[in-house]
């Protein structure tokens, strides 16, 4: 399976949330936008702030995310990412989970037309089933 991962699936991982993707890890495949790294690294370090990540933690974590970079593909927040994030969409979402799904939309016409979306946010989920989405999480 060739899947499209959101920011919240790969934070429930690296944090140990509860109710994390069962499919972790047994894809073929797996890509994000460029902004999954960015959205991580922004929460690690809210989390340490606000005290919930100690200095362990969060090498703990920062190491974790390091490795993913490596596995996951990236999609790069192109022209056609941004033009087709500002697009309407059929459902009400916010503005990086645009770029999300722009980003596994061009994917999935450019590459792989099998692509599934994975996504924690129900909000998110429901737009890439209006897109035609297989969406996990």
């Amino acid at each position: 399976m060739v899947v499209y991962l959101d920011s919240s699936v790969v934070l429930r991982i690296l944090l140990g949330q509860q109710n994390a993707w069962d499919g972790w890890r047994r894809w073929q495949k797996a890509y994000s936008s460029t902004l999954l790294h960015v959205e991580c690294r922004r929460v690690i370090d809210r989390l340490r702030l606000e005290s919930f990540l100690n200095d362990h933690a969060v090498a703990h974590v920062g190491t974790e995310l390091r490795r993913l970079d490596r596995v996951i593909g990236r999609i790069a927040l192109t022209r056609s990412v941004t033009e087709r994030a500002s697009m309407t969409m059929p459902t009400s979402v916010k503005t990086l989970d645009a770029i999300h799904l722009a980003s596994a939309m061009l994917l999935r016409e450019r590459r792989h037309p099998d692509l599934t979306f994975v996504t924690h946010d129900a909000q998110q989920a429901t737009c890439a089933q209006a897109f035609g989405f297989e969406c996990l999480g």
